[in-house]
């Protein structure tokens, strides 16, 4: 489970976030959806203990992001909006690297079922430079994935796909969000009704809606949400 209770992240004299708590269990894929600079980022650096709040707790796995922030980066897979990826290294070097950071035993072998999992099988022996946009993603995912996390963090995870990649990560993300909790933040609209379970809706810092997909109508949804961009 992520508990967050409470939280308010202030920079300088603007509140990026203002009292947010809500909770996700394991099995929900939950979208984080709103406006551009909403807060949704910010809040991620914060699960994942790359920021602390300025006020408010939070918990991943029954871990405190204070108390005891390395125990909660090893249960969770982290994908930021900008894809940290070492260009030079090949594929699976980049991949066994990860591996090593984590101590995994048998790095070998979980390189090659990442690759296989996330479609990197054609693209698996060329430098990450040479990548498209949506190869690097699924790179990005391959990393993620690596260490067997408990909980998925993933901030615009579709961002500059094509068709085809859009819907083949979806889907990706929809099989593993079956056994992990997923957390990902997005201003689409389509990206929350094609994968998540539940929709929260940040905006200015505030956290103004929390629904379950199955309780709210696609046009609910949109008019929320259309409300905050005008």
């Amino acid at each position: 489970m992520i508990e967050i209770s409470h939280i308010t992240k202030i920079y300088g004299q603007q509140k990026a976030l203002d009292d947010v708590s809500f909770n996700v269990e394991a099995g929900e894929i939950v979208g984080l959806l709103g406006p551009n600079g909403a807060g949704k980022s910010t809040l991620m650096k914060i699960i994942t203990c790359f920021i602390p709040p300025t006020e408010g707790e939070v918990k991943v796995c029954g871990h405190d992001i204070y108390d005891d922030s390395m125990a909660v980066r090893r249960c969770i897979g982290y994908l930021p909006e900008q894809n940290p990826l070492y260009l030079d290294m090949y594929v699976r070097e980049f991949l066994r690297f990860v591996a090593g950071v984590y101590g995994l035993k048998e790095k070998d072998d979980r390189v090659e079922e990442m690759i296989k999992r996330v479609g990197l099988l054609p693209e698996a022996n060329k430098k990450i430079g040479q990548l498209s946009k949506g190869y690097r993603q699924r790179v990005g995912l391959a990393q993620a994935l690596i260490h067997d996390p408990q909980v998925l963090i993933l901030d615009e995870p579709t961002t500059g796909l094509d068709p085809n990649q859009l819907e083949e990560i979806r889907h990706l993300i929809r099989s593993v969000g079956k056994q992990k909790i997923v957390l990902l933040s997005t201003h689409i609209m389509q990206e929350v009704e094609a994968m998540c379970s539940r929709a929260i809706i940040i905006d200015h810092g505030h956290l103004v809606s929390d629904d379950k997909m199955e309780h709210i109508t696609s046009q609910q949804l949109t008019e929320k949400f259309h409300k905050l961009t005008k």
